[in-house]
């Protein structure tokens, strides 16, 4: 499951990384959550990449409400293509969704400890992302996104069972633009090397978003070799 993520780069250094015009509000955020608006890079309807703010949480088209976003921010990769509330998006309606790393929590119900998980060398990368567009019965159209998850990869599950599907940066464009089958193929746990690292319990609160949530873990909390 991935439930908080951060994305420390602004519009220029996104329009940069994946070719895509500048987008002006994107900021950097450094806990991003689920039911806030972040970007997304998906195509236009003339074929071109674009980049939108959309409500992190998918809703179907077929859904009564909003509601329904938040059981639906992760989507698992297993069957994706069969699952109702996915199904049309993997064919149609996939995106990249920029991240720097994301956080995870390990331990006891109310004794959970945070860590943030990055990509060496990689300042900037992208999950495999679905995007929807919902009606409601009076006002404006609501554009939403999930993450695609996979099965944690070696280092990863020393913290959890479940991880986001990371793109390489050359499997960008298969993932955006190829048929269903050969996209789908892309939803494996990540080949490379991560980067897990304690962090302190101030991410934890979702109103904090300031830098301070990727500080390192409060004294106390043992050696990062403890740790994992």
């Amino acid at each position: 499951m991935c439930s908080r993520y951060f994305l420390d780069a602004d519009g220029n250094v996104i329009a940069y990384t994946f070719r895509v015009p500048v987008h002006e509000r994107i900021l950097k955020r450094f806990n991003i959550a689920p039911t806030q608006e972040a970007p997304v890079i998906r195509l236009s309807r003339d074929g071109e990449r674009e980049v939108a703010l959309l409500r992190w949480g998918l809703v179907p088209f077929w859904a009564k409400d909003l509601k329904i976003g938040t059981r639906t921010i992760n989507a698992r990769s297993e069957g994706i293509e069969a699952k109702p509330a996915f199904r049309d998006a993997v064919r149609g309606r996939r995106c990249l969704v920029p991240a720097t790393g994301f956080f995870e929590w390990r331990g006891e119900p109310g004794r959970k400890r945070p860590f943030a998980v990055t990509l060496p060398g990689q300042p900037l990368f992208a999950f495999a992302g679905l995007w929807e567009r919902w009606k409601p019965a009076a006002g404006e159209p609501v554009e939403t996104f999930t993450i695609v998850t996979t099965d944690a990869n070696e280092q990863v599950a020393k913290i959890h069972d479940r991880m986001p599907v990371i793109l390489p940066m050359d499997a960008v464009e298969t993932w955006l633009t190829a048929p269903p089958g050969e996209a789908l193929e892309l939803l494996r746990p990540y080949a490379g090397e991560v980067n897990l690292r304690a962090v302190g319990k101030y991410v934890s609160n979702v109103r904090n978003e300031g830098p301070e949530c990727l500080n390192d873990a409060e004294p106390g909390w043992g050696s990062q070799h403890e740790l994992l």
